[in-house]
């Protein structure tokens, strides 16, 4: 039998040194504070000392660096998860990826989502190239919007193209799952207030999905599944038909930004929008 050493019960010294060595920044990475000075002027979302810093090449070469302990986070990152509006802007204008994953596989859009920074969203949303508008760069954050009831960013992600009806919309993975649940019954199980279920079914989502509650269930209807029957029992209007049919025109590669260009009347528009 091939000899095994022993696994050591506790960790040593040595074993705690790597750990956080792995989350320094590496030799070719290091700089003279620039990044934390960068990093600084972001979390305070002093816009005026991030545009003067992001004015000089030496900062903007560390516009996508990670840096920070735990956690190392670029200043995008940095500007979403806090809300700095105005920094979150100025790096946009300067380049900065609005797609890049941090150690957690975390993306911007992720963590500006998770903490119901809607104004955040909608730049980022912006500056999302379109093949990710049906891909789970919206629809991951949709739930996400849902469980944290932030239903201003849940109807960006919805207008952006996320899917209304499951949280991944790649066939080869929902065929592994036993019984994939649609983002209609999470929301029902999980309290989510009645907006969020009128938001779903406006925007397309399949009320007669495998695993939506059914009417002949005991116990009392939250508003939410008497919302849900009603769509079944009730034929959308053929204006709310044509809505759909329009934006999923509109969420085709190219067709986008058509909206602003469509020469029809304000209220069209803006119901087009799910403005009021």
């Amino acid at each position: 039998e091939p000899h095994m050493e022993p696994r050591p019960d506790k960790m040593t010294l040595m074993d705690i040194n790597k750990m956080f060595s792995l989350l320094q920044p590496g030799d070719d990475e290091e700089d003279s504070g620039e990044s934390e000075e960068l990093s600084r002027a972001v979390c305070q979302d002093d816009h005026e000392a991030v545009a003067r810093l992001l004015s000089q090449d030496r900062y903007r070469r560390l516009i996508n660096r990670r840096s920070g302990w735990g956690v190392p986070s670029t200043p995008l990152r940095l500007a979403a998860s806090r809300g700095s509006v105005r920094s979150l802007r100025l790096l946009l204008e300067h380049g900065a990826l609005v797609d890049s994953l941090d150690v957690k596989a975390q993306t911007p859009l992720f963590v500006a989502d998770s903490n119901g920074h809607g104004e955040c969203v909608r730049l980022l949303l912006a500056r999302l190239p379109e093949w990710a508008a049906n891909t789970a760069a919206c629809s991951g954050p949709l739930y996400l919007a849902a469980a944290y009831g932030h239903l201003e960013c849940f109807r960006l992600l919805l207008l952006h193209g996320a899917d209304p009806d499951y949280n991944c919309t790649e066939p080869a993975v929902l065929a592994q799952i036993r019984e994939p649940k649609t983002l209609l019954e999470t929301c029902l199980r999980h309290g989510c207030r009645p907006d969020f279920i009128r938001l779903l079914i406006d925007f397309g989502a399949n009320v007669y999905l495998p695993g939506v509650p059914h009417s002949d269930r005991p116990g009392p209807r939250s508003e939410g599944l008497e919302l849900l029957l009603h769509a079944r029992a009730h034929p959308k209007s053929l204006l709310s038909q044509s809505r759909l049919a329009m934006r999923r025109l509109l969420k085709q590669p190219g067709h986008l930004a058509a909206l602003g260009e469509l020469e029809i009347p304000t209220a069209l528009a803006k119901y087009l929008q799910h403005q009021p």
